[in-house]
Order: C-alpha cells, then sequence, then structure tokens
C-alpha cells in the first residue's frame, strides 16, 4: 500500500506521486504491464501517466464534499499490473486548505429585547458554519464595540462554538431605541478567513418614563369677555415612550375649582384650553389652571404643570350709583346748600376705567358737591318755588374715563313740601254785579272766586264779606247780603228794591288755612237795576178814585188854547220812567187833542153850536217799560160863558204844576248816567 498527502483544490495535472519510482519498477515495465488505476469513488481523480509513471490529479477535489466534518480524508486508488496480475492499493489522504470561510446563515439578524431586560441576559445569535477541519475551521468571534452588550461563545463538545449576547448595561428606548452591532466569525487559516453578520437590536419600550411638559409654567393674557371657544394656550407635552406608553391625554386637575372647571376646558387630545364661560375681570384678574398629562401605559405616569392666566380690563361696567342717603320731600323754603342726598358711586373696572365723574343739568335748581372720592352731596343751589315747580326728576349723571366710556343715570323723584307763602288772588281786582230789583231770595248775585297757589290746608279758601270804607254806615252789606264761605256765592237775603237802594258796595275776603294764614280783599259793586214795577201816578190834576176833575171852556175858545196839562210821575227811572199821553176816549175825539210827551190837554177846533156843552175825555199815561204800566185820568171839559174864568183858573193850576216837568228831566239825566257808568 502506497499512501499519498496532496492538498485539495489542487489544479489538473498536478503531480500526486511517481509509483513506478515508488514501487520500484522500471518505467518501461509498467508501461508493458498494462498498468491501470482504479478508483472506488464514481469519479475519477487520479490519473497515471504510464510512461513516465507519475499519477496526476485529473479532477478538481473537494475535501468539504468529499469528506464533509471528518477530520482525516481519503481517497483509494487501485493499481493492476497485468502479466503478471498484480494489485497496489494507494492511498491518497486529501488535506484540508483554508479554502471557506466561516457563513453565517443570513447576512443580518433582528432581535427585540425589551428596555427593562436584566442585566445579564443572554441573546443566542445563530453561529457561523465553517466546512474546513482543523485550524482552517472558525475558530472565534468578535462583537463590534458598544455599550450595552457583551460577547459570550459558548463551546459545544462537538467543538462547535455558539455566540451569545450578553446584556451588560441597562437599555434605554428613549436613548437609544436601536443597537446595531457586528459580529464577526473567524477561522484559523492562514491567512485567516471571516465573515461578519450584522445584528440590529430593537429596544422594546417600556413605560418608564413619564410625560413632560416643555414649559414647567405656562402663562396667558386674555381679554375679559372674550368670546366662548377662545384659545388660551397650547400646552405641549411629550412623552419618550412610544406607543401607548408615550400617547398622551390632557385634563384639568382636580385641584382646579369647580368654577374654574366652568371657565376653562382643555383638550384632551391637542391641550388646547379654551374659554368656555364668562370672563369677568371684576370677579377674578388671574386664573391659575393646574393641568395634568398621562400617558397610556400601564402603569398610568403622568406629569403636572400650571397656567398662568391674566385677564385684562376692559371697560364692560357702567358706573354703579348708591344712595348712601336720600330725602324724596323738600321743604320749598329750604336753603340754598340744603343737602338732598348722599350718593356713593364706583365702578367696578380697574384704572382709568374705573374713574367715575358725576354730574346733573344745569338747568335745576341742585348741583353736586364732591365730598371725597367715590362720594357726592346733592345740594339745592338756589331758591326753590313748588309753585313754579311742584315736582322734580333729578338725574344724576355718573360716567367713567373709559374709550368709549360707560355711564349710567339715576333719576332722584323729589317732591317739594308746600309752605304758607303766597296770599289768595281774586281773579279780579272788582266785581260789578247788575242786580235786577225783586230778586228772588236766596239767588245768587255773583260768584267771587280766588286761587291759592299753594297746596293742600295752605290752599283751602274762606270767604267772608267786610262793609267797605266810605260805605253809608245806614247800609250794612250783611243785612243784605250772605257769602258761602267756601264757594264764594254771594246770595241776597232780601229781594232789592231799586227805589230805595239802587247801589251797594262791600268787601269780600278771603283767607287761606295756613298758619298763619294770609288774606287778600275784592271789592264788589252792586248796581240795582230797575224793573218797570211801578205804574205812573198822575199829580195834576188830582181827582177821587171814582170821580172826574171838571174843567170849563168858553164857547168861543180859539183853539189851540191850552184847556189843562195832566201832570204824572213814575217812581221808576229810565225807560220805565219815560211817559206818554194818549187820548183814548172823548165824546169828540176830533174836537180835542193831549201832547204825548207833555201831557197838555188842547182844543183843535172851535167850538160850534151843534157840539155838545160838556165833553169827558179819557187820558191814558203809559210808560216805557216791557210790560208797560199805565194810569187813566178822566176829565170833564164843560163850556160854558164863565169859561174865562175857568180857563184861567186852570191857567193858574197849570203855572202851578210847571215846576213838575223838571222831575221828569232829572229822571232822564239819572237813567242816562246810570246806563253810561
Amino acid at each position: 500500500q502506497i499512501r499519498y498527502s496532496i492538498p485539495e483544490e489542487l489544479t489538473r495535472g498536478a503531480f500526486v506521486g511517481n509509483i513506478a519510482k515508488d514501487l520500484g519498477t522500471d518505467v518501461a515495465k509498467l508501461a508493458a504491464a498494462n498498468l491501470q488505476v482504479l478508483s472506488d469513488s464514481d469519479s475519477q481523480y487520479f490519473s497515471v501517466n504510464v510512461n513516465t509513471g507519475v499519477i496526476m490529479v485529473s479532477e478538481r477535489i473537494d475535501r468539504e464534499q468529499l469528506c464533509g466534518q471528518n477530520p482525516r480524508c481519503f481517497l483509494h486508488l487501485k493499481l493492476a499490473i497485468e502479466n503478471p496480475v498484480e494489485f497496489y492499493r494507494i492511498e491518497v489522504e486529501i488535506l484540508d486548505i483554508n479554502d471557506n470561510p466561516p457563513e453565517f446563515p443570513s447576512d443580518e439578524v433582528s432581535l427585540r429585547i425589551y428596555e427593562l431586560a436584566s442585566l445579564g441576559a443572554r441573546f443566542p445569535i445563530q453561529p457561523a458554519q465553517d466546512p474546513d477541519v482543523g485550524t482552517n475551521t472558525l475558530q472565534t468571534y468578535h462583537l463590534s464595540a458598544n455599550d450595552n452588550f457583551n460577547l459570550n461563545v459558548k463551546a459545544r463538545t462537538d467543538g462547535g462554538k455558539f455566540p451569545e449576547l450578553v446584556l451588560e448595561r441597562a437599555l434605554d428606548r428613549e436613548f437609544r431605541a436601536f443597537h446595531y452591532l457586528v459580529l464577526t466569525a473567524e477561522d484559523g487559516g492562514s491567512p485567516p478567513q471571516s465573515s461578519k453578520i450584522r445584528i440590529t437590536i430593537q429596544v422594546l419600550d417600556a413605560n418608564d418614563n413619564h410625560p413632560v411638559f416643555d414649559r414647567p409654567s405656562y402663562g396667558a393674557r386674555l381679554v375679559e369677555n372674550s368670546p366662548l371657544g377662545t384659545l388660551v394656550v397650547k400646552l405641549n407635552a411629550t412623552d419618550v415612550d412610544e406607543g401607548p406608553n408615550g400617547d398622551i391625554r390632557y385634563s384639568l386637575s382636580s385641584h382646579n375649582s369647580a368654577a374654574l372647571r366652568q371657565i376653562f376646558a382643555i383638550d384632551e387630545q391637542t391641550g388646547e384650553i379654551r374659554v368656555q364661560g364668562n370672563l369677568d375681570f371684576e370677579e377674578a384678574t388671574v386664573y391659575e389652571i393646574e393641568v395634568e398629562a398621562k400617558d397610556m401605559g400601564s402603569p398610568t405616569m403622568e406629569e403636572h404643570c400650571s397656567v398662568v392666566v391674566e385677564i385684562t380690563d376692559v371697560n364692560d361696567n357702567a358706573p354703579e350709583v348708591i344712595l348712601t342717603s336720600f330725602s324724596s320731600t323738600l321743604s320749598e323754603d329750604a336753603l340754598p346748600g340744603t343737602v338732598v342726598a348722599v350718593i356713593h358711586v364706583r365702578d367696578r373696572d380697574s384704572g382709568e376705567q374705573g374713574k367715575v365723574l358725576c354730574h346733573v343739568s344745569p338747568d335745576l335748581p341742585f348741583q353736586l358737591r364732591k365730598d371725597y372720592e367715590h362720594q357726592y352731596s346733592l345740594l339745592t343751589s338756589t331758591r326753590l318755588d313748588r309753585e313754579h315747580v311742584a315736582y322734580y326728576n333729578v338725574t344724576v349723571s355718573a360716567s367713567d374715563l373709559g374709550n368709549p366710556p360707560l355711564s349710567r343715570h339715576t333719576i332722584l323723584p323729589i317732591t317739594l313740601i308746600d309752605v304758607n307763602d303766597n296770599a289768595p288772588q281774586f281773579e279780579q281786582a272788582s266785581y260789578e254785579v247788575l242786580v235786577a230789583e225783586n230778586n228772588p231770595v236766596g239767588s245768587v248775585l255773583v260768584t267771587v272766586s280766588a286761587a291759592d297757589p299753594d297746596s293742600e290746608q295752605n290752599s283751602r279758601l274762606s270767604y267772608s264779606i267786610l262793609r267797605a270804607g266810605g260805605t253809608d254806615p245806614g247800609l250794612d252789606p250783611t243785612r243784605y247780603l250772605s257769602i258761602h264761605p267756601t264757594n264764594g256765592q254771594v246770595t241776597a237775603k232780601f229781594p232789592f228794591d231799586y227805589e230805595e237802594t239802587t247801589y251797594l258796595q262791600f268787601h269780600v275776603e278771603v283767607s287761606d288755612g295756613g298758619s298763619p294764614a294770609l288774606r287778600n280783599r275784592t271789592l264788589v259793586h252792586v248796581f240795582v237795576v230797575d224793573q218797570n214795577d211801578n205804574a205812573p201816578q198822575v199829580h195834576f190834576p188830582r181827582a177821587g178814585e171814582d170821580s172826574a176833575t171838571q174843567f170849563r171852556i168858553s164857547p168861543s175858545i180859539v183853539p189851540p188854547a191850552l184847556i189843562t196839562k195832566v201832570v204824572a210821575i213814575d217812581a221808576d227811572s229810565g225807560r220805565n220812567a219815560w211817559l206818554s199821553y194818549h187820548l183814548v176816549e172823548a165824546t169828540d175825539l176830533g174836537l180835542f187833542s193831549v201832547a204825548l210827551r207833555s201831557g197838555e190837554v188842547r182844543i183843535t177846533r172851535a167850538l160850534q153850536e151843534t157840539d155838545a156843552s160838556e165833553h169827558e175825555l179819557l187820558v191814558v199815561v203809559r210808560d216805557a217799560g216791557e210790560p208797560p204800566l199805565s194810569t187813566a185820568v178822566t176829565l170833564v171839559v164843560l163850556v160854558e160863558e164863565k169859561g174865562p174864568e175857568a180857563l184861567q183858573g186852570s191857567e193858574a193850576r197849570a203855572a202851578d204844576g210847571g215846576g213838575l216837568p223838571s222831575i221828569t228831566l232829572y229822571l232822564i239825566v239819572s237813567l242816562v248816567l246810570i246806563s253810561t257808568v
């Protein structure tokens, strides 16, 4: 048996051995003996040059393919020689060369390690495979430098080497979520060969970090009365954990009051704080909101921060007017400077917007005096007169200094209390009354009326009658007249008789109910108007009620001779005393005539023999009243020769009565004067 040793992977034709030399045979003999090489394998890895006796490599030899991991690898050949037949066993040992690097199953491997993994934890890595043997096979592993892992190589009894990653320092996903390592497998060849595998380690998150706000506290400034939904601030909290552990929800802390929760709301997803209630600077100038941010890990971790919201004042409050003291009634004789009300003003706004100015209308008899900050007194500025203005609505206007300013108006009703400072005043300084005589008893002659601008008791009037100065002492007006004490109606106690009293004057006094009472007077002139209540009275010729007066005339009387004159007087006046004379009846109406105004009776023609010797005349004296009154007188005229004596007697009588017409003239003049007045 012949043994050769050759390395694997020799090229075709490579020298293995000289069999002729090794067998000690002549080369020529070998060629003549028909040398053949027989192999135990299916492949002919070797051939023999019969001319030289050299065994050569005829095919590529791969020890790993032939023998695998066996430490020794042999190929067996048989040499056959004829004449004589001989067999020689040739054993060729295939020596390993470092022709294969260690190889990992893949170029990259991924590991997922919980970040809270315990120190010393081991994480095996699939080993590399090296088909070489001996020192050419895998000898060692090398791990790239890192801060957290070391390499441990576990050796098996069969010579295999298994790498393990050992956790030497705690992982922090938030610091480094991925670790990239390189594991190198190296054999012992010369030169050594190696291969690498990339190890990607993903650190799995654990809820080991609480949320963190980007600021420890937040500040915001809002204008009061901001609309609902106004954004106050947007919070920003981060959690370096991932997944649910880093999912943050915002909420208002339970430390906040219920009132604050009604004013502000927070969006749990975005962290936006918005206004949901009324912001009033006057109720609170600063709000401090406690906010918490929670992650969704298990267990939950949270963080807190505060948001300070400053409220900016706006002029949204009108001034307030508070009556500290107020009297709604005031005596009209109050002196200027009398305090009517004490007013306190305030404005809930701040700064200039909270400063208040007050004023009243300059047209009113009142003024404001500023006592000190926020307090005013309402005073009378002039004398008051209830009779001129009895009631005042004093408007106190309070305005702040905001822009635009706000104001409030308060009306103070002030009623003036009356004092008896006004005497009653008659509607007329004097009254003239025409009263028809024969007036009914109790008839109202005149109503005097007075007015008192005072009120209530001070304006309650009482009337009375006084005698006027210069009046005839015998004419006491209270004898004829009475007056109603409250309505001023003057009534007659007796009927007036013009023929007795034609004129009466008196004073009416009025007094009010004040204390002391004030009085006034008016003069009343009463003129009695004549009525046609007296018939004319015949003064001449005088005769009895049933007798007639006789007159004698001569038959030779010459017309228009005066026979007589009827004289009558009417106690009435004016037209009622205007008399007219009428011849109503006569024996011969054409013989006599009566003058209408003078009452002269005259003959109108000469007497004739056929005329009667006695003539009876009916003369009616009638006044001008309505209805007229009259008186009749009967005259008898006798025609006799003694006529001249009668005529002379008549003329004498007429002369005696010549002065009577002057009375009628006096009455006419009096009537004209009275009518004129």
